[in-house]
């Protein structure tokens, strides 16, 4: 776990930056300069371009992840040309779904149209912006099974964030249009892509010839390659869909204006899970050498490990938030029309609290020899999501497309962890999880009587003062108890070189 907690550690401080950089675009740039309707274009266009790359890299982020082990020499820097495949295959994957995307203009544009015009206009950026964003995925997997997170993950959340903030900016003070503020999202990501994939090549010899006799002398490894890549592009016609779908009914169903604000809801939510990202790119690759070891105790270890401290700090992180969440809107420019989505950042919080403490069960379900189950478990996603959302969002709005939301994903993760206990054998929850599950729970419950029984005289006193008792509270009993060994170590060892 030494090198999972240094390079996760130092992924979240990057990681952290960069949602500095997004409070600064989200809360006093967005808000206060451009309209609901713009915001939501924008949500739209990179949702959309999410979703396209999900399709297009025909499951090779997860193949680098789980095949590099046996294409790579052990104490030797020799892959047999392996990443050549990695470049290669997710091109083809684009130009199929650029070809499917351009036929499905009149249908999808006839279900836009009538509620968001704009999108329909805009139609075709997606295209850019989806294969740029494609190349900085990939070019970020390479180096997470390289060990080097970092600078991926600074780009991803610093350089794409910083580029973001000063097109808007642009767009704000009417230096560019609305055609030029899209156009400026396609370069920023362009650039995105350019860097990692230099960064990539920097970090050893890197062949892009690929080993013919290598692949010939271990066709069983070539053959479960195609079969799992294969696998997982079926696979994530349903699992890329789900967490796109609520954006793509709000913006049919409602129009872009009221897209801005879920988008604003959101992108408050996706703090939750922010620290997952980088322990999820470290601990993938250590998980996928576990499973090729067969090593269960070390799969058990990394797994309990990370669904409880990601409880941990989601957790806290969560409530944190809500604590604070009526000091946030009063601040943020124009507040009073985003906080009608006050109960929607709740709601999409513990979904994002979920997601960020179970990921890692989907993860060893996908890398291990019982994969198939997968597919079936994402099927069960996307259809409750879309059942879920064609039926909430008419009738609820925003809350609908939240609840929607949480309720698939919990479904979801419940089906992954019923079926990887018994397949796998591996331990997923510990005492302490079940511990930390109540010590949430109990300061929620207290926040929720504070405010109830002791109203408000001054909304920036009062948030001070639940923050430093609640939370302040909370961190120590969490610190005593010793809830994360981890977490009071990497505490323990800052201090010390202090």
């Amino acid at each position: 776990m030494g090198v999972i907690a240094k390079q996760s550690i130092r992924g979240t401080i990057v990681t952290y930056l960069g949602i500095a950089v997004g409070i600064v675009t989200t809360f006093f740039v967005l808000t206060r300069f451009l309209t609901t309707e713009e915001i939501g274009l924008a949500r739209v266009l990179i949702d959309a371009a999410t979703l396209f790359v999900g399709l297009a890299q025909l499951g090779t982020s997860a193949s680098i992840i789980r095949f590099y082990p046996y294409f790579r020499e052990k104490d030797s820097e020799e892959d047999h040309g392996f990443f050549f495949w990695s470049l290669v295959v997710p091109f083809f994957g684009f130009l199929l779904f650029a070809i499917i995307y351009w036929a499905c203009r009149v249908p999808l544009g006839a279900w836009f149209g009538d509620k968001s015009p704009l999108f329909v206009d805009h139609y075709y950026f997606v295209l850019p912006i989806a294969f740029f964003m494609l190349y900085q995925t990939i070019c970020e997997s390479t180096c997470n099974v390289l060990m080097h997170i970092v600078v991926p993950r600074a780009v991803r959340e610093l350089v794409v964030r910083v580029g973001l903030l000063a097109i808007y900016l642009l767009k704000a003070f009417d230096v560019i249009s609305i055609d030029g503020m899209v156009i400026g999202i396609s370069l920023n990501y362009a650039v995105a892509a350019i860097i990692n994939l230099c960064y990539f090549f920097s970090l050893k010899r890197i062949s892009l010839r690929p080993d013919w006799s290598y692949l010939r002398a271990h066709s069983d490894i070539v053959r479960k390659y195609l079969v799992y890549t294969g696998f997982l592009l079926i696979s994530a016609v349903t699992t890329v869909l789900a967490p796109t779908l609520s954006s793509f009914f709000v913006t049919a169903k409602m129009g872009l204006d009221n897209t801005g604000i879920f988008a604003i809801a959101t992108y408050m939510a996706v703090m939750v899970s922010v620290p997952n990202r980088s322990v999820a790119a470290i601990a993938s690759p250590q998980l996928a050498r576990a499973i090729k070891e067969q090593n269960r105790d070390e799969c058990s270890h990394l797994v309990s490990q990370v669904t409880r401290n990601m409880l941990l700090i989601g957790g806290f992180i969560l409530l944190a938030m809500w604590v604070n969440i009526d000091l946030i809107f009063h601040i943020l420019p124009n507040g009073a029309t985003y906080a009608t989505a006050k109960d929607v950042v709740l709601i999409l919080g513990v979904s994002q609290l979920v997601l960020a403490t179970f990921s890692i069960c989907f993860t060893l379900l996908s890398y291990s020899r019982y994969y198939a189950f997968s597919l079936l478990l994402s099927l069960i996603l996307t259809v409750s999501a879309l059942l879920l959302n064609n039926y909430l969002v008419p009738v609820y709005g925003m809350e609908g497309a939240a609840w929607s939301n949480m309720l698939s994903y919990g479904l979801y993760y419940l089906f992954i962890i019923a079926t990887v206990v018994p397949l796998c054998r591996v331990r997923i929850i510990d005492r302490r999880w079940w511990v930390i599950l109540a010590l949430i729970v109990v300061l929620f419950a207290l926040n929720w009587a504070w405010q109830t029984y002791l109203p408000a005289m001054n909304i920036w006193l009062d948030s001070i003062i639940r923050s430093l008792v609640i939370l302040g509270g909370g961190v120590v009993v969490a610190y005593k108890a010793k809830l994360s060994p981890e977490i009071n170590d990497q505490i323990v060892n800052s201090l010390n070189r202090k």
